[in-house]
């Protein structure tokens, strides 16, 4: 960037999961109800800034946590973020912990996914609407916004937070808990945390050509460890509740840097990525 040029303008997209979606972190709130091509969101866009940044918020489970992780219209939800400028997203969700090291409590910056979903709509690209044509083959071997994920966490250093700097989170379809023999079969895997919503909202993400980042935060050791009670409602909601103030404050803090950084290159090439590798967009320009 040339000296004295201004830095490519971001918005943030904040999708909170499960107790960690309050909108009383964003100044001068307005809500804002929209449909898309695939659809009605979660919930209201709630817009407004954190320190002179954009941001929207969106409830992932609707405000009332009335909706179950595979009923999530994660389509609606990106596009709609996509519609409203983001260019960034980052998330919260809850997970359970699949290793000894990651502590309930614990926050993990998680960079790589394993998919066992079976029911989710995982593309734009599914030949039924006219704005998004042709079949998207999305690279995946990166899924999470390395730059992003790099601001979080080294802004968790700064504010002493216990976190981890990677992570394999392995999604499942939910709503139950895992089994105790699936839960150490994911462990085998090589999974850190399970959670039910990385996908296909990062994969979608990717498709949209926005930057995304998952905040995971441990709420229990899944059911995998011995003399351990075993994952409940009550323990993760708990859990959440007295480190809810962990995901705040590193949002509050890493969204002004983020606002504050250049990021044209990265997102110029996060915005080419989905037509590169269109099959048909591909064909047409042969």
């Amino acid at each position: 960037m040339s000296s004295g040029a201004t830095p490519a303008a971001v918005k943030i997209g904040i999708i909170g999961g499960t107790g960690l979606d309050d909108p009383e972190i964003l100044e001068g709130r307005t809500e804002k109800y929209v449909d898309t091509p695939f659809g009605k969101p979660s919930d209201a866009l709630v817009l407004g800034k954190i320190k002179n940044v954009d941001c929207v918020l969106l409830a992932r489970h609707g405000r009332q946590h009335t909706i179950m992780p595979s009923k999530v219209n994660y389509q609606a939800n990106i596009w709609a973020l996509k519609e409203e400028g983001c260019t960034h997203v980052i998330v919260t969700t809850a997970c359970g912990s699949l290793k000894e090291e990651i502590q309930p409590g614990d926050i993990i910056i998680i960079d790589q996914f394993i998919d066992r979903t079976t029911r989710r709509l995982q593309t734009f690209y599914d030949g039924n609407h006219s704005c998004a044509r042709g079949v998207c083959h999305i690279p995946m071997a990166e899924p999470f916004c390395p730059k992003t994920r790099e601001v979080l966490i080294e802004t968790a250093k700064k504010l002493g937070l216990r976190c981890h700097s990677k992570g394999t989170v392995i999604t499942i379809e939910g709503p139950r808990f895992s089994s105790r023999a699936e839960s150490i079969m994911f462990q085998t895997w090589g999974a850190d945390v399970i959670n039910m919503t990385t996908v296909p909202e990062v994969v979608l993400a990717k498709e949209a050509g926005i930057c995304y980042a998952s905040i995971a935060m441990a709420t229990d050791y899944d059911c995998w460890k011995e003399h351990e009670e075993a994952v409940s409602v009550d323990r993760v909601l708990k859990t959440l509740k007295e480190n809810a103030n962990k995901a705040k404050s590193l949002l509050l803090t890493t969204i002004p840097q983020i606002g504050s950084m250049e990021w044209s290159e990265t997102l110029h090439n996060m915005k080419k990525m989905p037509m590169k590798f269109s099959v048909l967009t591909r064909l047409s320009s042969i």
